[in-house]
């Protein structure tokens, strides 16, 4: 493989802990946290998507009109200081010291872009899918962080806690990857000849510089 010099960062479940967003919604449908956190497990082990979770426990959920619902009545929508977690700012900080690019890149609602600006974490640059106008797994979305760095595939590793989104179509692309064992999809999804391909399998973020510092030393010329 060769050098790495961009990394680009997923959101959900990489850099933002998600617990606290569906405890809310758990809540705002009158469900136990814990029942709620279970079928969405279930429905993820199954292929399911996240949002069929909500439809399960309110048929006909529309999640636009339930937002304003919940922006109207003030609880909070998306996500900040808070829900970030405590390994993201280090790690970023960490890999830009070292004079790489540093991006974040993932499917968000067009709101996170403000939510994400108010962290203040160190990030050459912050794509959001509904800002950008492409969502992953397509292709089109690896493209354009390629675009952002101006880095060949090669040398961009992408780090993200789902293999369907962000393992598979990132290897698809070109992109080295490091799979991040955290949140549900990332404990729940399992493709072992995808994750062989990995450069790095994490269970956190913390060790993530000192592994491209070292995997970067056996290339340097």
């Amino acid at each position: 493989m060769t050098r790495i010099e961009a990394v680009f960062f997923d959101i959900g479940e990489t850099l933002i802990n998600e617990g606290e967003i569906y405890g809310r919604w758990a809540d705002w449908l009158g469900v136990p946290r814990h029942t709620f956190l279970t079928k969405l497990g279930a429905v993820l082990a199954t292929g399911g998507a996240h949002l069929d979770v909500f439809e399960y426990f309110r048929p006909g959920f529309d999640l636009e009109t339930e937002e304003k619902r919940r922006a109207e009545a003030g609880v909070p929508n998306g996500f900040g200081p808070d829900d970030l977690y405590p390994d993201a700012r280090d790690c970023l900080a960490g890999l830009r010291a070292q004079g790489l690019y540093v991006g974040v890149a993932g499917n968000q609602p067009v709101e996170a872009v403000g939510q994400f600006a108010a962290l203040g974490l160190p990030a050459d640059v912050v794509g959001i899918s509904d800002a950008w106008g492409v969502s992953k797994p397509a292709p089109e979305f690896f493209a354009r962080c390629a675009a952002e760095c101006g880095r060949p595939p090669a040398e961009i590793l992408y780090v993200g806690d789902r293999i369907d989104n962000d393992v598979r179509p990132a290897l698809a692309f070109g992109m080295q990857v490091a799979f991040l064992r955290r949140g549900p999809w990332g404990h729940i999804q399992r493709d072992d000849a995808a994750l062989r391909r990995c450069t790095f399998v994490l269970d956190e973020l913390a060790g993530l510089p000192g592994l491209v510092a070292a995997h970067n030393s056996r290339r340097d010329p």
